[in-house]
C-alpha cells in the first residue's frame, strides 16, 4: 500500500516557475514508476510525465516537454516536478500517481495508487 500526498501549488503569473512534490508512504515506495497528471475544470485527466523507480528513464508529454523535470528522491520518499515557463493553460489541479510497471508510461488507469492533488493556477 502506497499513499500519496502532493503540495506546492498555488497562483503564479506566466512565465513564472513552481515546484511540486509528492510525498509517499510505504517502504517499499522506491519500486515504483510515479507519474504526474493534471485536470482543469471540463477535462479528462490527462498525463503530464512519469519516472521510473530508480530515477534512471522519464517520459513527458509533448505539451511540457522542455519546461517540467521530473525527479525523484527515493531515501525521501518523495518525488518532484518542477514546472518554468508556465502557461495559463498549464492550469489544473495536478495528481501525482504510482504505478509498480517496469519502465515510466502514461497510461491512467494502470496506475494503482493516487494522491488528492494540489491546484496550480497560471494567470496571465
Amino acid at each position: 500500500q502506497v499513499q500519496l500526498v502532493e503540495s506546492g501549488g498555488g497562483l503564479v503569473q506566466a512565465g513564472g516557475s513552481l515546484r511540486l512534490s509528492c510525498a509517499a508512504s510505504g517502504r517499499t515506495f522506491s519500486r515504483y514508476n510515479v507519474g504526474w497528471f493534471r485536470q482543469a475544470p471540463g477535462k479528462e485527466r490527462e498525463f503530464v510525465t512519469s519516472i521510473s523507480w530508480s530515477g534512471g528513464s522519464t517520459y513527458y508529454a509533448d505539451s511540457v516537454k522542455g519546461r517540467f523535470t521530473i525527479s525523484r528522491d527515493n531515501a525521501k520518499n518523495s518525488v518532484y516536478l518542477q514546472m518554468i515557463s508556465l502557461k495559463p493553460e498549464d492550469t489544473a489541479v495536478y495528481y501525482c500517481a504510482a504505478d509498480i510497471a517496469t519502465i515510466p508510461h502514461s497510461v491512467r488507469y494502470e496506475y494503482d495508487y493516487w494522491g488528492q492533488g494540489t491546484q496550480v493556477t497560471v494567470s496571465s
